[in-house]
């Protein structure tokens, strides 16, 4: 089995409890870290429990230090939480040497930011500094707890079944050099959506902490020149471009239907402040969808299965039928069918969306 957008690892670690040999890749080097770290899982849940609770009362006996972080992690904590974080981090550093035990403390602490942030934040999700919450957690507290937790959870994986390891390379889905041809039966994946969500940014929080990124700017070399152009962001300096992405041979089958889609919503963004190149950004992200689905056709056996999770999308209320054009670009890559199975309605509940096209999320299946 294989996932090329593996993400933090979901489905590595189901694979690994259907003793099936499961390869994940992920090309976002932050979350590629948090999926290798929780591939640690076999190492003794007790012992690495007592290794992170050891870090713990390192830390408590150190004196923190605030100074030096990026001008994000001083608006997002408090200066006592900030301290305390710093001599987590701190006393972890001192005994990190990259093995297991290390990769889980760091993925605890990791784990931890955002429930000791003052600012608005959720799970993946972008940071907001100017909204604060009402309360936040001590990190001491929410680091003892983080590591009884995932040493409860090792325990207990370890006890519902026997597994086979999963492996996960830090790959681009567009070009895995390190899998073999026609190793995969199985494709699960959900990759990401055009909907212009920036993966770069939902972790600029995690990685201003660790001191792998200083500003907003950094995440262009660091995070986002490796991953598929699904964000307005990712296509900045593609302005005027379009067209050119446009005869890419690889999207002749969709060339037609995308071009009148990508000129409306050109006309449609002068209509709007922000002036967002959707039209550049969904010419880029098919493409690069389209190596995706020929890398696959590569990797994957005769008679593979692949099931996308996607959503379609509607930029500027500018409908774009997603699962439609990818099921095309991956039967011109060499499948033999697609079908799509709906999931759930989207856009049809709230009131302030941006736009009213009803929209929709499902699995997009493919046979080859």
């Amino acid at each position: 089995m294989l996932d090329p957008f593996a993400g933090s690892g979901t489905v590595l670690l189901e694979g690994e409890a259907c003793w099936v040999d499961t390869v994940g890749v992920e090309s976002h080097p932050f979350v590629a870290r948090v999926a290798k770290a929780k591939l640690s899982w076999h190492a003794s849940h007790r012992e690495f429990l007592n290794y992170a609770l050891a870090i713990l009362s390192r830390a408590k006996r150190m004196t923190g230090i605030t100074d030096g972080y990026p001008k994000l992690i001083e608006k997002c904590f408090a200066s006592d939480s900030l301290r305390k974080l710093d001599t987590l981090k701190r006393a972890w550093e001192e005994e990190n040497d990259g093995l297991p035990f290390s990769e889980l403390t760091w993925l605890a602490l990791a784990s931890i930011l955002r429930e000791c942030s003052t600012a608005g934040t959720a799970p993946w999700q972008y940071v907001l500094p100017r909204k604060t919450k009402a309360r936040t957690v001590d990190p001491y507290e929410a680091f003892e707890a983080k590591v009884i937790l995932m040493s409860s959870d090792m325990s207990m994986r370890r006890l519902r079944s026997l597994s086979k390891r999963a492996r996960l390379l830090q790959e681009d889905a567009r070009s895995c050099p390190s899998l073999p041809d026609a190793w995969a039966d199985l494709v699960i994946t959900s990759p990401p959506y055009a909907n212009n969500y920036d993966y770069a940014d939902a972790t600029r929080l995690e990685m201003s902490f660790f001191g792998e990124v200083r500003n907003w700017g950094d995440l262009q070399d660091a995070v986002r020149r490796h991953l598929i152009r699904a964000c307005t962001q990712h296509v900045a300096e593609l302005n005027g471009k379009t067209n050119k992405m446009l005869s890419d041979p690889l999207l002749e089958p969709i060339r037609e239907e995308m071009a009148k889609v990508c000129t409306l919503l050109e006309a449609e963004r002068e209509h709007h402040g922000g002036k967002k190149p959707y039209h550049t950004m969904i010419a880029a992200y098919f493409g690069d969808m389209a190596r995706v689905w020929v890398e696959l056709r590569r990797v994957t056996a005769r008679g593979a299965l692949v099931c996308f999770v996607v959503g379609d999308s509607a930029p500027y209320g500018i409908y774009v039928p997603v699962d439609r054009w990818i099921g095309e670009l991956a039967l011109a890559a060499g499948f033999k069918s697609f079908s799509f199975e709906k999931l759930r309605s989207r856009n049809v509940k709230w009131k302030n969306r941006k736009h009213r096209v009803p929209l929709h999320e499902g699995c997009l299946w493919v046979e080859g």
